[in-house]
């Protein structure tokens, strides 16, 4: 993939549902604020754990659009009728920067199934790269609520391949993508690729500007080594 420098003036939704959580005034705010913070982010621990944290509201507003019925559960005193959601949940992440993600969003939906993508930029020449899967693990997704998350959403390439490779083992009857950081040049390049009735997408930040080198511009730096030190 080659492109210049972006900046995008005016982002419109036209097709996949995009929902941004920063747009609202909550505590979700303050965690990204400490996520992109300079001289907070260096605390690995803090950057997992916050990264931990949006897992857990994502999951939380997740929670609100699927499908519920009410279900009967036998107390000490008598039967209560209580409205729990049917959907079979899994929950899957590109390595290595989603796993904090991963773990908050797995805290509330704690009877998910799990699925696993490594994937990477291969560059070829200058600025040329592709998208590279060296590892897919997951059960078999067809007619199931599919939540993918990924920290960083730069080009949208990345969550793309990602998204295909796990299709191969079923079509899940809808997807979540959770990107806290995002480009809108990724959000119309998933809006363009993706099938907009089946996939639904949860940020928490749209930054507009991505530069020739593919970084989020002001963004918050390398997610991964941030949360788990710097790779070779």
């Amino acid at each position: 993939m080659k492109r210049k420098g972006y900046i995008c003036e005016k982002h419109k939704i036209n097709k996949m549902k995009v929902i941004n959580l920063g747009q609202k005034n909550s505590i979700l705010n303050k965690f990204v604020s400490q996520m992109r913070d300079r001289t907070v982010q260096k605390d690995s621990l803090r950057f997992r754990r916050n990264l931990e944290r949006l897992g857990e509201i994502f999951a939380y507003e997740i929670s609100q659009v699927l499908d519920y019925s009410e279900k009967d559960f036998v107390t000490p005193l008598g039967i209560a009728s209580i409205p729990t959601y049917d959907n079979k949940i899994v929950v899957a992440t590109i390595l290595r920067a989603g796993l904090p993600l991963h773990q908050g969003i797995l805290n509330f939906f704690d009877d998910a199934q799990n699925a696993f993508v490594a994937a990477y930029r291969k560059y070829d020449k200058g600025e040329d790269f592709h998208i590279n899967i060296e590892y897919a693990s997951t059960p078999d997704l067809e007619g199931k609520t599919l939540i993918l998350a990924d920290t960083m959403l730069a080009t949208g390439a990345s969550l793309e391949v990602a998204y295909n490779k796990l299709c191969e083992n079923g079509e899940p009857a809808h997807t979540h993508l959770v990107c806290p950081i995002s480009s809108a040049y990724a959000v119309e390049y998933l809006q363009k690729h993706l099938p907009e009735e089946k996939v639904t997408l949860w940020v928490a930040a749209i930054d507009e500007e991505l530069t020739s080198h593919s970084y989020i511009v002001p963004g918050l730096g390398d997610a991964g080594d941030l949360a788990y030190g710097i790779k070779k």
